[in-house]
């Protein structure tokens, strides 16, 4: 690689992911750290991440808009639970209006990257474009932000018999347009996220759809739009009203959340109490919507407007749960003996994680195994310097956390510049911090992937409490200089590693 193109590749910040946290990241870091160099690598063509990926008829979110939506840009749409073309437009508008989308470089995938301690810079190593050309680019500051689950792919267990099926069989993280399911039979298994937008939007046009799950899920109702929000929003000015609005639904989110954990039962009596009150008392809520474990040891499926229960009443969709035996040539039958027919099968069996985008990262010519690494505040990792990654919370919004995680990084580049600091580690320096699980989640697609994970710690700073007021206290306004955050200063050869990597270019 020539000098010249070492040095156009070279920024202080590399943020890795152009979604709704690589937005984010850009915008943070280009207004808390506007003398700061950055450019954001994106490996598809595209602005949006999970919200372009996802085509599946109904996307949405599951979460408000005024908790997912970033603290910065008001969400000034009518609905609170928005769908998928919503979303990506307000991604999309935000980065084009602070011009960030002017900082990305598109078909940019992410391999590998290698931590130089005597430049402290790293060395990132991208294939670009279809024909996967290799390029360099080197940084300062490396800032993950391509979300938790392979893009390539979702998970699909074997199912027995499959290769026999006569009928279409599609995962919803590869829908496309041509899937026509228009009057026709329809399975979709699972009993997640996916599966509950899954089922009643498919139902408007197919002649079936039977949602297929081997053990319930706790659903809970919730209108589309937040009469409060937009009462605020006629009002009050935009932002004021949106800030309203965002600390009313983080407070109810806390204060449920803590009701699910300190009396579970209660919770669970109410949220059955509603599917009963939504599917009369005739259904048998006990065995389609009772689960087996306590409200938020797994997330929750939120249903807008009852959508779900809506369409089971109108007969256009149904419950089965039960255990695959096998596929047939014209469905799929179960243990029980029973059997469905199908002309269109989605398997809406959950995601594939991954640590960092599956990134491949060597520290001093020592490859790092993340799952033997402890994860610092949530978003850096302890042996690895001047790297942080935006992860969201598991029990409110991705983006609350992931906004605290970018203004705590460009607050961290800021002090490491006043300090004269050329990186920073997380040292895992107090013996008597145990280990702990990376989270307290019993959904499968967590438990996959424990073991590829970082653990926590048990005490801060290496904790994760999963809550938002702590976590404002401890990254926005916690001490930089904890301890546990070891800083290296400046010193020639780290001074100007752009212009050392020049010379041996």
């Amino acid at each position: 690689m020539s000098a010249s193109t070492m040095s156009a590749n070279h920024f202080d910040v590399l943020i890795v992911g152009a979604g709704l946290s690589g937005i984010g990241a850009g915008y943070h870091l280009q207004t808390k750290s506007p003398g700061k160099t950055y450019a954001i690598l994106e490996g598809r063509d595209c602005i949006g991440g999970t919200w372009d990926l996802f085509r599946y008829p109904g996307i949405r979110s599951d979460s408000d808009m005024y908790t997912l939506g970033y603290s910065f840009r008001p969400w000034t749409q009518p609905k609170a639970i928005a769908d998928g073309p919503s979303i990506l437009t307000y991604v999309r508008d935000t980065a084009r209006d602070n011009g960030i989308d002017k900082k990305i470089r598109f078909n940019h995938r992410v391999k590998r990257a290698s931590w130089s301690s005597e430049t402290a810079t790293w060395t990132v190593e991208v294939e670009r474009g279809a024909e996967k050309a290799i390029e360099r680019f080197t940084c300062h500051f490396l800032f993950m932000c391509a979300g938790y689950y392979r893009y390539e792919a979702g998970y699909t267990p074997e199912f027995p018999g499959i290769a026999n099926f006569g009928g279409r069989v599609v995962h919803p993280q590869k829908w496309t347009d041509d899937i026509d399911y228009a009057g026709k039979k329809v399975v979709v298994i699972g009993s997640g996220a996916t599966a509950v937008t899954l089922v009643p939007e498919m139902a408007k046009t197919a002649a079936h759809v039977t949602m297929l799950q081997r053990s319930p899920t706790y659903v809970v109702s919730r209108p589309d739009q937040d009469a409060i929000a937009n009462w605020l929003r006629a009002r009050l000015p935009a932002k004021v009203a949106y800030g309203i609005t965002r600390w009313k639904n983080v407070l109810l989110g806390m204060y449920f959340y803590r009701m699910c954990k300190s009396k579970p039962e209660r919770v669970k009596q109410l949220i059955l109490g509603g599917v009963k009150l939504a599917l009369g008392p005739d259904y048998d809520i006990g065995k389609h919507f009772t689960p087996r474990y306590n409200p938020w040891d797994q997330r929750l499926c939120l249903v807008p407007n009852g959508d779900l229960f809506e369409s089971i009443k109108a007969g256009k969709s149904s419950v089965v749960t039960d255990h695959i035996e096998t596929f047939t040539g014209k469905g799929i039958k179960l243990k029980s003996g029973e059997e469905l027919d199908a002309d269109v099968v989605v398997t809406a069996t959950g995601l594939e994680l991954q640590v960092l985008g599956g990134l491949d990262v060597s520290v001093d010519g020592q490859r790092i195994d993340f799952s033997k690494t402890m994860n610092y505040k949530g978003l850096m990792y302890s042996g690895v310097p001047n790297l942080a990654s935006a992860f969201g919370y598991t029990n409110a919004s991705w983006t609350l956390k992931c906004d605290l995680t970018c203004a705590f990084v460009a607050r961290l580049l800021n002090h490491m510049e006043a300090k004269g600091y050329s990186h920073c580690t997380p040292v895992r320096n107090d013996p008597t911090i145990t280990e702990r699980p990376w989270v307290d989640f019993s959904s499968g697609y967590f438990q996959r992937a424990m073991d590829k994970q970082p653990k926590q710690g048990s005490a801060r700073p290496w904790r994760l409490y999963q809550n938002y007021a702590l976590d404002i206290m401890t990254l926005r306004y916690g001490g930089i200089e904890d301890g546990t955050l070891v800083f290296t200063p400046k010193t020639a050869a780290t001074a100007q590693p752009a212009i050392e990597l020049k010379k041996a270019s």
